[in-house]
């Protein structure tokens, strides 16, 4: 049985009414904190307060306090306060490796998570270390990650090779290189573009299948071997990293697995499956005949909704248009508004859709609205601000510089992501072609 990809899974039942909770606890404790501090300055004025002039002074100063004015944290406080309590809830201090889920299990796509968030906000430290810790217990002989490391059958900890663990996972694999290579831009350690270029070229060798006489980018490095059907996960497609591999990376034809991906989501969003009618959004999961190039549904196991997986795709291409003015990506994210009709009709987005576009009945989900905000911010810039504003930023509590509620690790990478977007805050730190 194929992997799936190893990221922790949707949300937890609650989460949504859990942080509504907590907002109104935490918003009554600050009016508390005020009312005090509102008596203590009315005290203070009784003592020290001689004449009228004086004494309205202090009653404008009361009426300010005793407003309730929410603190105002500039943006890029706020994402390196999001930055710090990610580190501190999801990144081991002794090993400084990503703790992905919550019985301590690592994955590459955790540790590629941690080192694209790190290079973004300039930590320098952050990333070597997660490095570091990648290289030393995932890195296999070819240069791919192994996926999955944890707790072994025998108490050991290593690389779960019983659960598919040695396997690669191509997307992370990806993200990985690129967050190397940006890291060579950033701070211009020889050692990060050396890292990468085996990272890129094994990528190729391994986890590119040509279909159809076309290069597509497989889920996992087993694909390639196998005669079979290849199994794709349409969120790993990163057309911005294929323009920079391109360069570091000349003997392999990059350019044109970008022309490849973007044919293959065109003609996925026109893909019912296993599906009456298709919704224009990308399946978390899709095989293809490797001869002719038909798509067909993976399995149960592997379903063609859009969720956990899938939820990444429309940031890649809101990327690759930002950074790159890249028309295809804009007409395919146009295609996902089943995205704007949810929250106009029903101001909230379901953790997961049908393949039909029809809503999973369930609790939200934080990482999805952090993964739509590529769709948001690029399509429909007034609902972006509306989705923001509603489901984002009340997860940030300007008062403590936290979390209003504990996100698990996919959670409090997408919510991160996704704002960061929103806030223009993901340069493009490219390398140049030395």
């Amino acid at each position: 049985m194929r992997p799936d990809t190893p990221v922790a899974s949707g949300p937890r039942p609650g989460d949504h009414a859990l942080l509504r909770s907590q907002d109104r606890r935490r918003t009554r404790q600050r009016r508390r904190r005020r009312r005090t501090v509102v008596a203590a300055v009315v005290a203070a004025a009784a003592v020290v307060t001689v004449g009228v002039r004086a004494a309205d002074d202090v009653q404008r100063a009361v009426a300010v306090v005793a407003a309730d004015r929410p603190m105002v944290a500039s943006e890029k406080t706020m994402l390196a306060d999001l930055w710090r309590a990610y580190r501190e809830n999801h990144v081991q201090a002794d090993t400084n490796r990503t703790m992905t889920t919550a019985d301590g299990v690592s994955t590459s796509q955790g540790q590629a998570d941690t080192m694209l968030r790190a290079v973004w906000m300039d930590d320098q430290q952050t990333f070597a270390d997660s490095w570091q810790w990648t290289k030393d217990n995932l890195q296999r002989e070819d240069s791919l990650l192994a996926s999955r490391f944890g707790e072994r059958p025998d108490g050991s900890f290593g690389v779960q090779d019983e659960l598919g663990g040695e396997d690669s996972v191509t997307g992370a694999d990806v993200d990985v290189a690129f967050a190397l290579l940006m890291a060579y831009s950033r701070w211009q350690e020889d050692d990060h573009l050396y890292d990468a270029v085996p990272v890129i070229e094994a990528v190729w060798a391994r986890s590119v299948v040509v279909v159809d006489g076309e290069p597509v980018l497989a889920a996992t490095d087993r694909e390639r071997a196998d005669g079979g059907d290849v199994l794709v996960n349409p969120s790993h497609v990163a057309p911005y990293a294929y323009r920079v591999f391109a360069e570091v990376d000349p003997d392999h034809d990059w350019a044109s697995l970008v022309d490849s991906s973007y044919t293959l989501l065109e003609e996925l969003a026109e893909q019912p499956l296993d599906a009456a009618r298709p919704s224009g959004l990308p399946p978390d999961w899709v095989e293809l005949d490797r001869r002719t190039g038909e798509y067909r549904a993976a399995g149960e196991e592997l379903g063609t909704g859009f969720g956990t997986e899938a939820l990444r795709s429309p940031w890649r291409l809101a990327l690759d248009h930002a950074w790159n003015q890249e028309p295809r990506a804009l007409r395919l994210l146009q295609r996902q508004d089943v995205l704007a009709d949810s929250w106009t009709e029903r101001g909230r987005l379901p953790a997961a859709y049908d393949r039909d576009g029809s809503p999973v009945p369930g609790e939200e989900s934080p990482a999805l609205y952090g993964g739509a905000m590529g769709y948001f911010t690029t399509v429909a810039p007034e609902l972006a601000d509306d989705v923001y504003a509603t489901e984002l930023l009340p997860l940030y509590d300007t008062d403590t510089g936290d979390l209003t509620v504990q996100l698990d690790h996919h959670d409090a990478t997408w919510v991160w992501f996704g704002m960061a977007l929103h806030l223009d805050e993901l340069p493009d730190l490219n390398v140049t072609e030395e």
